[in-house]
């Protein structure tokens, strides 16, 4: 049977309840007698990469000119006719 604990008790001995769940021991923790959460071992399954935002993936390109384009028209908004 799987050990139940109280919310107050919880709160006092987490770190122990901690390393209790860690070595495969599962608990319940309790509000008043009624079961609330169940605390088990975290098992990751892998490393999860960010799934990016990818609507326009293939329909658009960036020119390799990107970085210069407009370049003279805004120097001579900043700098005038010289």
């Amino acid at each position: 049977m799987m050990k139940t604990i109280n919310i107050h008790d919880a709160k006092t001995h987490l770190s122990k309840l901690v390393d209790l769940a860690v070595n495969g021991e599962p608990f319940v923790i309790a509000k008043a007698g009624k079961p609330m959460v169940l605390v088990i071992r975290f098992e990751p399954t892998g490393q999860v990469k960010p799934k990016r935002i990818g609507f326009l993936n293939g329909q658009i390109s960036v020119p390799d000119d990107f970085d210069t384009l407009g370049q003279t028209e805004i120097e001579q908004l900043f700098c005038g006719n010289e």
